[in-house]
């Protein structure tokens, strides 16, 4: 049986091997007969990395690639589900012991995605400092610190203060960071012509650890004893030392892998980066937002229903992304984004009248909607960005600039859009203070849709618009 060790080690002999001749200019053209020798040094760092030339990447590249990406979504999906942990803890802490107010209750919620939105963009530099292997090896490592804080904090109810709940949620922020990191590591390793399809793989096997975790973990803590909410952590902690054998067993760092701070800082100055920033709010935001607020609706909503079905909206929401993707490509990423905010507040709007008739099927319904639509939407954004960015470029220099450009403004959107996550538990919290129930904090999403989908038809859709001419 061949071991990840040996086909690591294969992939690194290879990576060493020049074919026919020694190294030469000539003979390292783009679509040569001659593989340019990777040459490999230790601690897992290649040297030498040329994604698009063809027979570099038939021959060498795309085997390592692959080899690189699949720890990667391994130990993004684990990122995902400790981020997630604590949307589904929450709903099970007074069953544990603890007594919280509501708005205790979705600060924990909360926190964690305003620490990962927060990290994102550091995380992003980490990749090319430290390198992509060793990275994942320590983002990976510090997931134990919010598994182990998690299980040690929830059976300690009558010692343990809210504000120590909250430092735990919010070390969960953690695993929100890894997803720009893990993105940023990949997309060096893919040549143009097949990132999209790679960095789609990695988003949405991050994305499905939100479900993951919101299934499974009210699967593990029942028990004959009765709750043990420790487990939620614990369960953790044994796939996320696996990540990190995973990661330092297959990956690699990339010394090509360089920080282009100019690009990021053109992307900040480029005002079409706040925008798509705005629409990724409207669209991840809402995503992450809702998955971490939907148990406790659930549980406090309706509180006959079990809320272990809490999980079914992060994976709807996880698949639709690559079909909007998918639907942008043909259509255009604005349509889809225009429809997709169109479909979110015709659905928020249905969830109020679910929670005024008290209707169970309605509310799940209208929220299942809301999680395809913002899954959707969060795909077509995604698909813009290189089309906004490329539609301004008109020559070669200009194209390479764009690029860059936009590769920043990925990273600056992804980082925004994770606020969404912060903002909606708040605003419902604030609805609930305020008027005792949630249906303030729709109107107010459903005023926000609107608003979203008509920005994006005015700046790249609308006839007499710059852009109206370039399917964006």
């Amino acid at each position: 049986m061949t071991t990840p060790e040996a086909l690591a080690d294969s992939d690194v002999r290879a990576a060493r091997t020049t074919v026919n001749a020694p190294a030469r200019a000539d003979l390292h053209r783009p679509g040569s007969d001659t593989v340019r020798t990777a040459a490999t040094r230790p601690n897992h760092w290649i040297d030498h990395w040329e994604p698009e030339d063809p027979t570099f990447w038939s021959t060498i590249g795309r085997r390592i690639a692959r080899r690189n990406l699949y720890p990667s979504i391994f130990a993004e999906f684990l990122g995902f589900s400790v981020w997630a942990s604590w949307s589904i803890v929450v709903p099970q802490l007074a069953a544990a012991g603890f007594t919280l107010t509501v708005d205790q209750q979705f600060w924990l919620i909360a926190i964690p995605s305003l620490v990962g939105a927060t990290l994102r963009v550091p995380y992003t530099f980490a990749v090319p400092r430290f390198g992509g292997c060793n990275w994942t090896i320590t983002s990976a490592l510090l997931l134990l610190l919010p598994a182990s804080g998690l299980a040690f904090v929830v059976s300690r109810p009558a010692t343990t203060p809210f504000w120590m709940l909250l430092v735990v949620a919010a070390l969960a922020g953690l695993g929100g960071g890894n997803f720009a990191s893990s993105m940023a590591n990949i997309s060096f390793f893919y040549p143009e012509a097949e990132k999209g399809r790679a960095l789609g793989l990695n988003a949405a096997g991050g994305n499905i650890g939100t479900a993951a975790v919101q299934l499974a973990v009210p699967l593990v803590i029942v028990s004959s004893a009765g709750l043990r909410l420790e487990r939620a952590g614990l369960m953790l902690l044994p796939l996320i030392l696996l990540a990190a054998v995973l990661a330092a067993r297959l990956m690699n760092n990339l010394t090509v892998a360089k920080a282009d701070y100019r690009a990021f800082g053109s992307a900040v100055r480029n005002r079409h980066t706040w925008i798509i920033s705005l629409l990724y709010i409207g669209t991840f935001g809402s995503f992450i937002g809702y998955a971490g607020v939907f148990p406790t609706l659930l549980a406090t909503q309706f509180p006959r229903i079990t809320v272990s079905i809490a999980f079914l909206g992060a994976l709807v929401g996880s698949v639709s992304r690559p079909v909007g993707g998918i639907l942008a490509d043909r259509w255009g990423g604005a349509r889809v984004t225009i429809a997709s905010f169109a479909v979110m507040a015709v659905a928020a709007s249905s969830a109020v009248m679910a929670l005024r008739t008290a209707s169970f099927a309605l509310f799940l319904g209208s929220f299942l909607v809301l999680f395809v639509a913002s899954g959707a939407g969060n795909g077509a954004n995604y698909r813009m960005i290189p089309a906004v960015f490329r539609h301004s470029a008109t020559t070669g220099e200009g194209i390479a600039a764009a690029r860059k450009a936009a590769a920043g403004c990925i990273g600056i959107a992804g980082a925004a859009g994770a606020f969404g996550g912060f903002l909606i538990p708040r605003g419902f919290a604030i609805s609930h203070t305020l008027a005792g129930n949630l249906q303030p904090a729709l109107w107010v999403f459903v005023g926000v849709y609107v608003v979203l989908g008509v920005t994006t038809w005015a700046v790249y859709q609308r006839r007499s618009a710059p852009m109206s001419a370039a399917v964006i």
